[in-house]
């Protein structure tokens, strides 16, 4: 088996397989949801993928799918002036709509997120959210006495597709195969820094417009991208966004010791 079709076999089998179950779960949830602060059974209005799932760079075997529910945006001042931790009853005010769907599934709702849990191991983390004129969502943290966030995934999404089809569709496999690098290695590096530095480096890669058969090399050449990244940086800027992304560890280590291994190859 040559490169070209080993790298279009291991692309191929790290995708993820369960996408109608994910679908169903997503519309089960977002007209539950719906039906509760919209007065609507729509399945989809309202509701938006987003993380790794939604930026489509997650591979299978994943554990968090994450999803924004936009809602009424009188709720915001409601529980903005709610006394004590407003945040928090919000996300048990969604804790509580979802559980009528689910009622024997782990749910939890505190932090930013209402988590679901699901037995075949993956959980969806819906994040409740107020849309703002900027597109951008302000969203419940209930830690140290409740407060609220600002959270902007769409740019972001749009950000990688728009890349993704300039580098013929090579920047969402490299950010897949280095889901499973940092899973095989147990890498410190979270999934949006990945996406953030494969975003960075693809577009300047002088193979960026090939096939499969370029696969090695690329992964080689993001391996050196990735020790080269400065080992005193606290954060990046997410594309589309500009968010800070933080560092989690020293990723640079293990690229290193990667990049020296696919010397010898």
């Amino acid at each position: 088996m040559g490169s070209a079709e080993w790298f279009n076999t291991f692309c191929s089998n790290i995708q993820i397989r369960d996408g109608g179950t994910i679908s169903s779960r997503y519309k089960t949830i977002t007209r539950r949801l719906n039906s509760d602060f919209w007065n609507t059974n729509s399945e989809t209005s309202h509701s938006l993928y987003v993380g790794s799932y939604g930026r489509n760079t997650a591979i299978a075997g994943f554990s968090d799918l994450d999803m924004v529910f936009q809602l009424p945006s009188p709720l915001y001042h409601q529980y903005d002036n709610h006394i004590g931790n407003g945040q928090s009853a919000l996300l048990q005010e969604v804790r509580n709509s979802i559980r009528n769907t689910y009622p024997h599934s782990r749910i939890g709702g505190d932090g930013q997120v209402v988590a679901t849990s699901f037995q075949d191991g993956i959980t969806f983390e819906v994040v409740p959210a107020f849309r703002k004129r900027d597109g951008s969502y302000t969203y419940p943290d209930s830690n140290s006495g409740g407060s609220w966030k600002t959270t902007n995934p769409k740019p972001e999404i749009e950000a990688i597709r728009t890349r993704n089809t300039a580098c013929n569709g090579n920047l969402i496999p490299l950010s897949r195969m280095m889901r499973a690098w940092k899973r095989k290695w147990k890498v410190p590096i979270g999934g949006l820094l990945i996406d953030t530095l494969a975003y960075q480096f693809i577009i300047g890669w002088r193979h960026r417009d090939k096939s499969y058969l370029y696969y090695d090399q690329m992964c080689r050449d993001f391996f050196r991208f990735m020790k080269n990244q400065d080992k005193h940086q606290a954060y990046w800027r997410a594309p589309g966004s500009g968010q800070y992304v933080y560092g989690k560890g020293l990723f640079q280590w293990k690229a290193t010791r990667c990049y020296n291994i696919s010397l010898r190859l």
